[in-house]
């Protein structure tokens, strides 16, 4: 399904260029198609604007530019805006402020999920501060909502200046290419202050978001696809923090053969693999539902579903990079590990990591805090934490993610597993320089040396022994290890000490 667009005027003659029929029902037709059929209640719908400045006083449009109330989305209660830019451009003053501002009180005390769709030229000029102030009243409900209840933010036309702190403060941002824009200051002032000469499209536009700044989390090509996203999205979510996510009746077994895992992996460590194709066989079919695809590739994150549970699911990318961890891989994966802990979604990691990505532009652009964030994440999680080392976990990045260290509950490897401080090549290096130095053949005895060392540490064996791995286990038992162990720490409670809250690193 298309999202509606302008048509020409069939009355229109050739002497007269045909002017368009504005569809004044644009936001309510996103909302038909985002609630149930016939489920969506209207609150406010007669709310009108007091100012009176610059000829507001003739403007008072019923609604004053916003849609707001709620329904249900696949039966369950979910509240909504939804912005009109055939209204005043769908500005913001101090009415639609209030009208949003209530969506959301009403979404706190029901203690469930608010979707704001955003199509706004930014605030009412004519009204001055009260828009200002409309928007930092939005603005702390969202943080006083953030942990709360989901927030998703669909951004379906611009979303310029002040306005984009609103989305920018939700859990999830939704936009659509060639349509949704989002700046701090647009192209004109941008030229006007750097000279640069860049469009809406270059300078915000979804792609800009959702592959460079990572910003957007999803992106489609129209309005039903994004709508029907979010429809997706809010399935693995619960109503709000006191709640688990739905389980599902599922008919893929949970015995399902994989064992076409058992000879996935290439038999070179130097090799890539795709962790897409092993995510797709461990979860549930067509149950994977990727975040933030097209940033940071070098690590994959997204929800799924394991006999029904919704679970959150991040990997190491070989393909990419091979995947070694970054400062976008960092950041990309905390948020999310922040995200599934909010919600009560139980994380369950897959491991090929060969370290942190070394060289002076990652730590001029801080990888040391963007790491310690990641870390963090998962230290500070509490939902059921899984992790399955498929094969290379080295140095720091072995502690980082999801190891026994850092709260893990349950560590699995698989019999390629490499639980190391860093690479063979790398070690002998360290360790036998001198020794090889000496050698009369210094590449046998380099060759000699790897070999040693790889029997020595390049297996699970050391780690199974100081119970850093609670089991080796064969690639083609992964989805049934992982989904007992999942049901077993379900109704896991960890108590974490009172405090104000913690100082996550920036």
């Amino acid at each position: 399904m298309s999202a509606p667009t302008s048509t020409p005027n069939p009355q229109a003659t050739e002497a007269q260029s045909a002017p368009k029929v504005i569809d004044l029902e644009l936001a309510r037709k996103r909302l038909e198609i985002l609630f149930d059929p016939g489920t969506f209640e209207e609150i406010g719908a007669g709310v009108v604007t007091r100012a009176a400045d610059f000829g507001l006083d003739k403007k008072r449009v019923p609604g004053d530019g916003v849609i707001t109330g709620s329904g249900e989305v696949n039966g369950r209660v979910v509240f909504a805006y939804s912005q009109d830019r055939n209204v005043m451009g769908g500005s913001l003053g101090e009415a639609h402020a209030k009208k949003i501002t209530r969506i959301q009180d009403l979404a706190f005390r029901a203690k469930a999920p608010l979707v704001g769709i955003n199509d706004s030229g930014g605030a009412r000029i004519q009204e001055g501060i009260d828009s200002l102030g409309g928007y930092g009243e939005i603005f702390r409900r969202n943080v006083a909502t953030s942990g709360v209840c989901p927030q998703i933010s669909m951004v379906l036309g611009p979303c310029a200046g002040g306005a984009v702190y609103s989305p920018a403060l939700t859990d999830f941002i939704i936009m659509v290419r060639k349509q949704s824009y989002m700046f701090l200051t647009g192209p004109k002032v941008v030229k006007t202050v750097t000279f640069e000469e860049v469009s809406g499209e270059s300078l915000g536009g979804a792609d800009v978001h959702g592959r460079t700044t990572g910003i957007a989390h999803m992106v489609y090509k129209d309005d039903a696809a994004a709508i029907e996203g979010v429809r997706d999205l809010l399935g693995y979510l619960p109503q709000s923090y006191l709640e688990k996510p739905q389980i599902i009746e599922t008919d893929d077994p949970v015995e399902r053969d994989i064992s076409e895992l058992d000879t996935f992996l290439p038999e070179s460590t130097r090799q890539i693999y795709d962790v897409k194709k092993i995510i797709m066989a461990v979860f549930d079919k067509t149950s994977f539902f990727e975040i933030q695809k097209n940033w940071a590739k070098n690590i994959v994150v997204g929800f799924a579903r394991l006999g029904g549970i919704p679970v959150g699911v991040i990997a190491n990318q070989p393909i990419m990079m091979a995947g070694v961890l970054d400062v976008n891989a960092s950041r990309k994966a905390a948020r999310f590990i922040r995200t599934c802990n909010a919600f009560n979604i139980p994380i369950i990691s897959l491991v090929d990591v060969p370290g942190f990505l070394p060289g002076t532009g990652q730590e001029h652009n801080g990888v040391i805090s963007h790491g310690a964030k990641l870390m963090y994440a998962y230290c500070e999680a509490t939902v059921p934490k899984l992790a399955v080392i498929m094969r290379k976990a080295y140095g720091g990045a072995y502690i980082v993610m999801s190891s026994k260290h850092v709260g893990a509950d349950v560590n699995l490897a698989w019999p390629t597993a490499e639980v190391a401080v860093m690479g063979a090549a790398g070690a002998v290096e360290v360790l036998f320089r001198k020794e090889i130095m000496s050698a009369e053949d210094q590449e046998q005895a380099t060759v000699e040396k790897v070999e040693e060392y790889e029997n020595k540490f390049l297996n699970p064996a050391r780690a199974m022994e100081r119970g850093y791995v609670d089991a080796v286990i064969s690639p083609s038992e992964t989805r049934i290890k992982l989904y007992r162990h999942l049901k077993s720490h379900l109704s896991k409670e960890e108590e974490r000490p009172l405090k104000r809250h913690g100082n996550i690193p920036t």
